[in-house]
């Protein structure tokens, strides 16, 4: 099985996550990373959805997903011609003895700090999930005390856009 990110434009309305979500769920395919957001048209939302499977089924889930009423348009991001990044939050075991280490790790990972209390710092980092997961094993000697990640989010690279005209 192979992963697959698809971005998918859909009316802005109530229950369209439950159906789309539900379409996957109904076929056994775990949807590995989910993001929901608003677009630079109110009545328009994005889902970025990343699933494990193979190329023939995810084109029959394709294909019933266009069917959907609120389903406005798909496309596959390929790695190599979008961005796709996701948001880490990891809090770390960070006293005076280990502080400059835990700094340091974040500094090369281009990562800032956003919160700092005597025992802990809490790191915010974007990056794709190879770089968030390494980031992770060079923290995890200090002590991880809390992780959060988001979804992946992605859009396509260069001037061309998946951008819905009008609603239908």
């Amino acid at each position: 099985m192979s992963s697959h990110t698809l971005s998918v434009l859909v009316e802005n309305k109530p229950g369209v996550l439950a159906r789309v979500s539900g379409l996957f769920s109904r076929r056994g395919f775990n949807i590995e990373s989910l993001a929901v957001g608003p677009t630079e048209n109110p009545d328009v939302s994005r889902m970025t959805i990343v699933v494990s499977v193979e190329e023939f089924p995810l084109e029959q889930v394709t294909k019933q997903l266009n069917k959907l009423v609120n389903v406005i348009k798909i496309v596959e991001l390929e790695p190599a011609v979008s961005v796709q990044r996701e948001l880490l939050l990891v809090k770390v075991r960070a006293d005076a003895t280990v502080r400059s280490q835990v700094l340091e790790t974040v500094q090369l990972f281009r990562a800032k700090v956003v919160d700092v209390s005597p025992e802990a710092v809490t790191v915010e980092a974007t990056g794709n999930t190879d770089k968030l997961a390494a980031l992770l094993r060079m923290l995890e000697p200090y002590g991880l005390r809390e992780i959060v990640q988001s979804g992946m989010v992605a859009l396509g690279r260069g001037a061309r856009s998946i951008t819905a005209t009008s609603v239908r």
